[in-house]
């Protein structure tokens, strides 16, 4: 998505540009495949949310977006909850129906954790919530997604759990949500559509065989990669997919539905054709299991680990970046930091018009 961006805005005012992919295909991991006539998330759900009145007119310029809610479900055992936490949420746990009874249970709950100064991510969770949300909808899930107990995770991977009182499924408090008709394909198509393209392309590889292919180079793989890991790895978690096809109307009727414990080996489940709001398929649906997976060089790096000795180490990365001014880092990866993809966008954006401005 950072990469489409710029490479759109850049073209639109006079450049000429070049984009090359290692696979196959545009659009990164947002890319959608049609299967069975459903656009399918071949790398993981993505939703497009913002606040930003222009990265949403922005987006709308290449594509039409339906108006797709996002209320994930959260199942543990055979219970099912909402999410964000809500009062749907509370009233399923406790059997409750107002704002101040939920309150009090947390408040009672959280006192009876006594802790003050959350240690671990654990603590940090009874500190916030206390045992019953935690134990129930935090706690399996978060130790799949990280590979870890959570007694050994930092407190700061969760410094804040939105708690609501509302009885809200919508999981974003964003003005402007939706999904590109007919999937991200299409959008990223045609922010390239004035773009010479080059796939199945490794930028290592072409760079050894033609030097000099341009002034300026937009990166938006791993930046640790680019330095050929000169001051060390930085650590990603991975993703792992399995997509299957039923000759049936529906799997489970929602688009998003997580599995929070811990001896389910996936995290969610999602049903695509819940995604296309009034548009569905009968008689065929295609659902994702998707599991969190241990990175190592080779895999597909979907999520930075943020903690202090990775921000030590990128620190390293970026003061090597200052010294390649031929270079612009862009995106999760270039940046090593976790970016919804309005934030991609609006990062992208923003980076072009400096570029732009200095000639």
């Amino acid at each position: 998505m950072y990469g489409a961006t710029f490479a759109q805005a850049v073209t639109e005012n006079g450049k000429k540009c070049l984009v090359i992919d290692r696979r196959s295909h545009v659009a990164g991991n947002t890319y959608t495949e049609s299967i069975n006539g459903i656009a399918v998330h071949k790398y993981g759900a993505h939703i497009f949310h913002t606040s930003e009145k222009a990265v949403w007119d922005y987006v709308n310029r290449f594509a039409e977006f339906n108006n797709f809610i996002n209320s994930p479900l959260a199942k543990y055992k055979d219970e099912l909850y909402n999410l964000p936490f809500n009062m749907n949420t509370f009233s399923k746990l406790w059997g409750i129906s107002t704002p101040v009874e939920a309150r009090n249970i947390i408040e009672k709950q959280r006192a009876e954790a006594g802790i003050t100064e959350p240690k671990n991510l654990e603590e940090q969770a009874l500190f916030l919530v206390g045992r019953d949300i935690y134990e129930k909808l935090i706690k399996g899930y978060t130790e799949k997604q990280w590979g870890a107990d959570c007694r050994s995770l930092p407190a700061f991977i969760i410094k804040r759990v939105p708690l609501r009182f509302t009885y809200d499924n919508n999981y974003y408090n964003d003005r402007y949500q939706g999904i590109p008709a007919g999937g991200y394909t299409k959008l990223a198509e045609a922010l390239l559509a004035n773009t010479e393209v080059m796939l199945n392309t490794d930028y290592f590889e072409l760079t050894k065989l033609s030097t000099g292919l341009a002034e300026k180079t937009v990166f938006t793989g791993a930046i640790d990669e680019f330095f050929d890991y000169k001051c060390g790895e930085l650590e990603y978690r991975s993703l792992r997919f399995e997509i299957e096809a039923f000759n049936i109307d529906d799997y489970q009727g929602n688009a998003v539905i997580n599995y929070t414990e811990r001896e389910i080996p996936y995290t969610r489940i999602i049903e695509h054709k819940h995604f296309s709001t009034g548009a569905g398929v009968t008689g065929e649906t295609v659902v994702t299991k998707e599991y969190p997976a241990s990175w190592a060089r080779g895999l597909e790096p979907y999520y930075p680990v943020n903690n202090d000795r990775n921000t030590q180490l990128y620190e390293k990365y970026r003061a090597l970046s200052v010294q390649r001014p031929d270079v612009i880092f862009g995106g999760r990866l270039g940046k090593y930091k976790y970016y919804d993809m309005d934030q991609v966008v609006a990062e992208a954006l923003n980076d072009a018009k400096k570029e732009l401005s200095n000639g």
